[in-house]
């Protein structure tokens, strides 16, 4: 992920201390995976939850071994040891939604039986509106990465996960001088972020018609899923809808979850999914 356009963005993720989402998990499926794989971008790889401007992997809320996080991959060993060592993150920093069949395809190589995909954000956070991934755009890289994973992998559970309010972040960030000279410094996510104190009308509604393009792709991603079959699961908005705060977020862009909003993100995002 670049300066420019950080990914994933952490946006998100800030998330509140506690609590872990209302949305019910699925039921059982059977004996938790034995190998996993995430993909998506620079909030898969934990950017920035570790030290200035990096991939923390280790910290990722999917594939991560840090215990402080309990990420997917730790909670599933504590059920499954046999697990342990096959934690791939295939995710890159930087990476939209067009990137995701190349993911699919590396997860298919590992031959893991379980995947966890959060993307989008990158796809709605650019340098402006205009260069904003079309809602079509994103579903046909969507459905050619989950055709992917279901020819190669057809006995693997995958969990979509939705990206998350992007424009909570502006909300939690405006009056905040620090959060604003990151933004403005590194041109962090400007489509939303741009002329942050502004009140006027064009800046009000520019925000909401970003925020409305991450909506769009929540409802596609729960679309591709429904038609994926029962070996999908999509979190059913529980990240998109998790209020998060801006002491959740990397103090170094204002942007990525740091290591707390990683650990609440596996936690809603878990909660969420399949229930092994």
């Amino acid at each position: 992920m670049s300066l420019v356009r950080p990914g994933l963005l952490a946006l998100t993720l800030g998330l509140a201390t506690a609590v872990v989402s209302t949305t019910p998990a699925l039921a059982a499926v059977g004996p938790p995976p034995s190998s996993m794989a995430s993909m998506g971008d620079s909030i898969t790889r934990g950017f920035n939850a570790c030290g200035w401007y990096v991939d923390c992997p280790s910290r990722s809320y999917s594939t991560g071994d840090d215990s402080g996080i309990n990420s997917h991959y730790l909670r599933i060993r504590a059920k499954n040891a046999a697990i342990g060592g096959h934690n791939y993150n295939d995710a890159k920093s930087g990476a939209k939604a067009a990137d995701m069949p190349g993911q699919a395809g590396t997860a298919v190589a590992q031959h893991v039986q379980y995947v966890t995909m959060l993307i989008g954000a990158n796809d709605a956070c650019t340098s402006s509106e205009s260069t904003m991934t079309s809602v079509s755009a994103f579903r046909g890289s969507v459905d050619r990465a989950l055709g992917t994973l279901k020819a190669g992998l057809p006995d693997a559970k995958v969990l979509l996960i939705s990206v998350p309010d992007v424009k909570r972040l502006w909300s939690v960030g405006k009056d905040n001088a620090a959060a604003r000279t990151a933004w403005s410094t590194f041109g962090i996510c400007q489509s939303l972020l741009a002329n942050p104190t502004s009140t006027a009308a064009a800046d009000a509604a520019r925000r909401d018609r970003v925020r409305q393009r991450v909506i769009d792709f929540n409802t596609q991603l729960a679309e591709a899923c429904a038609a994926y079959g029962p070996n999908c699961a999509f979190d059913h908005n529980a990240v998109f809808g998790y209020p998060f705060a801006l002491s959740q977020v990397s103090t170094w862009d204002y942007f990525h979850p740091n290591a707390t909003g990683q650990a609440v993100l596996a936690q809603v995002s878990y909660a969420a999914g399949f229930d092994w």
